[in-house]
């Protein structure tokens, strides 16, 4: 006859404190994203899962997670998914329903995700990378879900581009060029201004699954900066990526109120509680510091802001 093991995690801690967090973090799983009309796309993705642990209780059953986590995202392997963070939302509803003794449970999953695309100028085959985030926390109230995207890009100062304009319309001006067809030319040629690589993070919170399309939010976060860049770029690419950038020259304030734009404009049927966070960070290359600006904000403030600007 089997003996019973005892299940220790039952018993009462020795400290009677509460812990919000406890789970298992780093389970790296396949995740396939659909696409209408197009093979599916896997990601390899990593998930963190938490349930919070009441005051009376010495752990969580971890092996039940772990069960819970591979049942449900072999679940999402063998049927695609729209909606990564309806993944992360299933298994933050399983692991409540499996653990009598939580009041929360959380889910967190990061993933790289490859966009194939062309260059601007030769038509070239290339990809570009996004780091995506989705997230879910689930309680008896409810599940609020939350989808995020990074993405790399180019600015270029305002300030420094106002410089170099000016120098070039004082020399233009020594050289006998009359002053029309000084403003010409400098409507016509961006000036040099310095550069930066820069970072875009935008996510969407909101109680449900978000509304809201995967490589749109990509696209959102990539043009909000001065250009976007590309990983293959022969000479006329350079050069075309270098004149977008500078014909948009932008400060880091300006990005993080191009994704606002952004958001309103290509997801207006969000609900006005989700929680917006915008983010941007740009890797100085004449400072040895770096320029962040960010904003969060609820989706309904955002529209407000933007309709009266108009």
């Amino acid at each position: 006859m089997s003996q019973q093991l005892p299940d220790v995690q039952a018993d009462s801690p020795d400290v009677t404190v509460g812990l919000n967090r406890v789970g298992v973090t780093g389970v790296e799983k396949l995740v396939k994203v659909a696409r209408p009309e197009k093979r599916p796309i896997v990601l390899m993705a990593a998930f963190d899962v938490y349930v919070d642990l009441p005051s009376w209780r010495k752990g969580a059953d971890m092996s039940r997670n772990m069960e819970v986590v591979d049942e449900t995202l072999e679940d999402a392997v063998s049927e695609p998914t729209y909606r990564i963070e309806d993944v992360c939302g299933d298994v933050a509803e399983r692991l409540l329903d499996k653990h009598e003794y939580t009041t929360k449970t959380e889910v967190q999953m990061e993933a790289e995700y490859i966009v194939r695309e062309e260059t601007p100028a030769t038509d070239r085959e290339t990809q570009h990378s996004a780091d995506v985030t989705a997230a879910a926390t689930a309680t008896e109230d409810g599940t609020t879900e939350k989808i995020g995207v990074t993405v790399t890009g180019m600015t270029v100062c305002p300030c420094s581009q106002g410089m170099s304009a000016s120098r070039a319309r004082e020399t233009l001006d020594t050289l006998g060029v009359d002053d029309e067809t000084v403003e010409q030319f400098l409507d016509e040629v961006p000036q040099p201004g310095h550069s930066q690589r820069g970072h875009a993070t935008v996510t969407i919170e909101s109680p449900g699954a978000p509304e809201v399309d995967l490589r749109e939010l990509i696209d959102v976060a990539r043009d909000s900066m001065s250009a976007r860049i590309y990983n293959l770029a022969k000479r006329p690419d350079e050069d075309y990526m270098t004149f977008d950038a500078h014909s948009d020259a932008k400060f880091v304030e300006d990005c993080v109120r191009a994704m606002a734009e952004g958001v309103v404009t290509e997801f207006p049927d969000l609900p006005d509680e989700a929680v917006v966070t915008m983010k941007q960070s740009n890797d100085e290359s004449i400072h040895q510091h770096n320029a962040h600006a960010e904003r969060v904000a609820e989706f309904g403030q955002l529209k407000q802001e933007l309709d009266s600007d108009e």
